[in-house]
């Protein structure tokens, strides 16, 4: 292994560390808007694989590329999934409609019901 290597390995290594830090330590009241705006930030590191996709060589380059796509892209659909879900909260929802009141086949008023 070269050099360079190891220390692009080591950075890599030490942002997931410090990513999974930062959100564990995010309270459920903030983690809703925090998804939803990593979104764009996201978007950005997939953009940013893709990039680097064109300068990497040998299978273990194409290994750390594959896996920070992924990573990436399940942030991405996770994001917009939570963004949903939040959105969903604000809408209206539906009024049911009434149950008609059953009568006799007679036509007379039931027992025990009373007009609404």
């Amino acid at each position: 292994m070269t050099q360079g290597f190891v220390g692009d390995l080591t950075i890599f290594v030490l942002a997931l560390l410090v990513g999974f830090e930062v959100i564990s330590k995010v309270p459920a009241t903030l983690h809703t808007p925090l998804m939803s705006g990593a979104n764009s930030i996201h978007g950005v590191v997939l953009v940013g694989v893709v990039i680097l996709s064109s300068f990497v060589s040998g299978p273990l380059g194409y290994v750390l590329t594959f896996v920070a796509a992924a990573f990436g892209a399940a942030n991405v659909v996770g994001g917009y999934a939570v963004t949903d879900r939040m959105l969903q909260m604000f809408r209206k929802r539906p009024v049911p409609a009434e149950r008609p009141v059953e009568r006799p086949a007679d036509g007379s008023p039931s027992q025990g019901a009373e007009p609404r």
